[in-house]
């Protein structure tokens, strides 16, 4: 049973929502794209509060960590990782609604 947005518009309650945003309805280029930005954002966020944590880390201990290795052993993989599954979280949301209008 569909209920009906403050719009009057109905809302289906197997579309998934995030924040207001609704996942369940975004295209095939923009689930891409969505996909790609959480990766990239999630690439940064990681890298920085490695940075952070390699300069704790440098100053408590008086070691002298490489701080390349923040973007190669922190950022990469955990930027790669959210894409993955962003990628198939959203494209699975994506091909739900491709069969369910056929």
């Amino acid at each position: 049973m569909a209920h009906a947005s403050q719009h009057g518009n109905p809302i289906s309650p197997r579309t998934g929502y995030l924040f207001g945003i609704p996942l369940g309805d975004l295209g095939w280029f923009t689930s891409l794209l969505m996909s790609f930005a959480l990766g990239f954002a999630a690439f940064f966020a990681a890298t920085f509060f490695a940075i952070f944590g390699f300069l704790i880390y440098n100053t408590a201990t008086h070691h002298a960590l490489d701080f390349a290795l923040t973007y190669r052993r922190v950022g990469v993989p955990v930027g790669l990782l959210v894409l993955v599954l962003a990628l198939g979280y959203l494209g699975t949301l994506w091909v739900r609604r491709q069969l369910r209008r056929s």
